[in-house]
């Protein structure tokens, strides 16, 4: 299969090459486009077949749930059994945007685009590509990250393109992702609603809203925990990881820096390659083969931003062992820490 590469502007999209992309949906084809967060991979969600070949595109396990993205708040309501109260006013305050909210869903949704569950994950993407090739298309687009399963996210066209070219129809290349990390997901399936994948959202802000909103423990878990069911992408199956080993070093920074340089020193003697992610605070204080910076621990944003990039940077310099920095848990940094836990196989050093 050729992979037609399609370049907008994503500020001003072509809808010309946005309307080629969106027939390749209508007749069951599989495209990549972007989103604020990272890039997603569409196929029409109410096309069993065409979400069949999405999973296989992907190498997604079929018990891993998609989120269905729509292009107006309008359209949850054929897709869902009902909108609770609380959800109608998270979707006011936080749509479009990088959330993801999960109802119990109608008939009209095949089984395979909900992973065999009884809920559907749904979100509004605040993108205007993302939004113009669901308009255009005519249908509510499953879409889970555009890449192989168990690898880094993608945040750019290429990094799309290094993952599944030959394997989909067509990638909508729109520039690098403003957010950096997938959306939060919270469970409004239950009540008080709970929080199952931090991401673009912050917790922080969805609780002033709703008020009662609990954290899943997967969350924040320093541990494999395996459900019998995933009700979000992101809670079963090895996730975000690069090649190279991830070794996750949590504690004050200045523990942090220390330990960081005990373990490259460590692994360096056994003859290993070494990385490190660090921040603009301590980069300079690492001696290793490769030292790339998320930016500054004071703005988390960014260093979301960058995550994704900078794992698949690090690891395509041939590395063996990347060692990461953990960051502070609150805001964006909630979502940071998740996927870097997930990223190391849970393989977290203690630095305090």
């Amino acid at each position: 299969m050729k992979t037609l590469m399609l370049k907008v502007d994503p500020e001003n999209p072509d809808l010309a090459k946005i309307q080629s992309a969106a027939d390749l949906i209508k007749r069951g084809g599989l495209v990549a486009f972007p989103t604020e967060t990272v890039y997603g991979l569409g196929a029409d969600a109410l096309n069993a077949d065409a979400v069949l070949r999405l999973f296989e595109a992907k190498k997604r396990p079929l018990d891993n749930p998609a989120i269905v993205h729509i292009a107006d708040a309008s359209e949850v309501y054929p897709l869902v059994v009902e909108v609770p109260k609380k959800a109608e006013l998270l979707m006011k305050w936080f749509w479009p945007g990088p959330l993801t909210l999960l109802f119990k869903h109608s008939e009209k949704v095949p089984n395979v685009s909900v992973a065999g569950l009884d809920t559907i994950a749904i979100r509004m993407p605040k993108h205007k590509v993302a939004l113009a090739l669901i308009r255009q298309s005519g249908c509510p687009i499953a879409a889970p990250s555009a890449n192989l399963a168990g690898k880094p996210s993608p945040t750019t066209a290429q990094h799309v393109y290094e993952d599944l070219n030959g394997r989909i129809d067509a990638i909508i290349d729109g520039g690098a992702t403003a957010i950096g990390v997938e959306s939060t997901v919270v469970d409004l399936s239950v009540d008080p609603p709970m929080l199952l994948r931090p991401g673009g959202t912050a917790f922080e802000a969805l609780k002033r809203v709703l008020g009662d909103l609990r954290l899943h423990p997967f969350v924040e878990a320093e541990r494999e925990l395996k459900p019998e069911q995933a009700k979000s992408p992101g809670m079963m199956h090895k996730h975000y990881a690069p090649k190279a080993e991830v070794v996750l070093v949590e504690g004050n920074m200045e523990a942090v820096v220390t330990k960081i340089g005990t373990l490259a020193e460590t692994y360096r003697s056994t003859g290993k390659k070494v990385g490190v992610l660090a921040t603009d605070e301590t980069k300079i204080k690492y001696s290793a083969d490769v030292v790339l910076s998320l930016g500054s621990r004071f703005n988390l944003e960014t260093i979301a931003r960058n995550l994704f990039r900078l794992l698949r940077e690090v690891d395509s310099q041939g590395v063996d062992i990347i060692l990461a920095e953990s960051v502070p848990s609150e805001g964006l940094g909630l979502a940071v820490m998740n996927r870097l836990r997930k990223a190391s196989g849970y393989h977290i050093v203690k630095a305090d």
